[in-house]
C-alpha cells in the first residue's frame, strides 16, 4: 500500500509541475562580417572535424576553440585589430598554421572575398614522398650498417 501511495505522489507531482520549474533556450543567427578559416589536405579533400585555436594579438589564451565542419570550414569575428594566428590540427599529426593580420576599422575600405592569410605545402606530393623514403633508407641503413659492423668485431675477438 505505501508503494502505491508514493507511485501516486509522484504522478500528480509529475502532471501538474509547473513549466515555470523548467529553463529554456533562445537563439537566433545573424549574417555577419568575419573570417572564413578554410583548411585542407594537399590533395583537396578538407579537413573535416579537425579542431581549430584561434590565438588574439599579444595572447597565449584562445580567443576562440572550435571545429572545422565537414567541408573544412569554421567562422571567426575577431574583436580587435593586430595579428592573429589560426592554428587547425586534425588529431593525427596534421597541423596548419595560418596567420593574418587584422587591420583598423576604418568605414571607408570594405572588405574583399580575397584570401587574407594561407598556407600552401612546400614541394609537391611527389617530391615530399621520395624525401620521405629517402630519408627512412637511410636510417635502416645507418642502423643496419652500424649493427653489422658491431657483429663483424665480435667475430674478430
Amino acid at each position: 500500500m505505501r508503494v502505491w501511495t508514493i507511485v501516486a505522489v509522484l504522478l500528480v507531482a509529475l502532471i501538474w509541475s509547473p513549466p515555470a520549474w523548467c529553463h529554456g533556450v533562445e537563439g537566433h543567427i545573424t549574417p555577419a562580417q568575419g573570417y572564413l578559416v578554410t583548411a585542407m589536405y594537399d590533395d583537396g579533400e578538407p579537413m573535416s572535424y579537425s579542431a581549430v585555436e584561434i590565438k588574439g594579438p599579444d595572447s597565449d589564451i584562445a580567443f576562440q576553440t572550435g571545429h572545422t565542419d565537414r567541408n573544412g570550414l569554421m567562422m571567426f569575428r575577431p574583436d580587435r585589430p593586430g595579428p592573429w594566428q589560426a592554428v587547425v590540427s586534425d588529431g593525427m599529426g596534421h597541423r596548419l598554421a595560418l596567420d593574418l593580420v587584422v587591420p583598423e576599422p576604418d568605414a571607408a575600405t570594405r572588405p574583399s572575398d580575397a584570401p587574407v592569410a594561407t598556407s600552401r605545402p612546400s614541394g609537391s606530393r611527389i617530391a615530399n614522398t621520395v624525401a620521405g623514403l629517402g630519408i627512412i633508407f637511410g636510417l635502416m641503413g645507418t642502423f643496419y650498417g652500424w649493427r653489422g659492423r658491431r657483429a663483424q668485431r665480435r667475430d674478430v675477438c
